[in-house]
């Protein structure tokens, strides 16, 4: 699946009874879709030090799914996300931070 058609699954999950939809009971509490997130970047994290491909793989997809759906929480799109990242094109990543910083 690619991370446009994960998006397009998490968006049209918004409808769906929170009951039955993990992606809807997140969509429904941004603060717990945020906790989820953080859980599985950290397990990312883990999995990254630890040297394990196969782990990190998984962990990774399952950051992927939890950033999105917390960013659909919040109403940023993977749209919105890919303007972001266009607008960044061609900039220093050095250079991108600074200007972030303020120099």
């Amino acid at each position: 699946m690619s991370i446009a058609a994960l998006a397009r699954t998490i968006a049209a999950r918004a409808d769906a009874d929170p009951s039955e939809s993990w992606t809807a009971k997140l969509l429904a509490n941004p603060e717990k879709a945020a906790e989820k997130f953080g859980e599985e970047a950290v397990e990312a994290i883990i999995e990254a030090v630890k040297n394990d491909p196969e782990r990190l793989t998984s962990e990774a997809a399952d950051a992927i799914y939890h950033l999105l759906v917390m960013c659909a929480a919040r109403g940023v799109t993977l749209g919105d996300i890919e303007a972001e990242l266009t607008r960044r094109d061609g900039t220093s990543g050095l250079a991108e931070k600074a200007a972030r910083k303020g120099g």
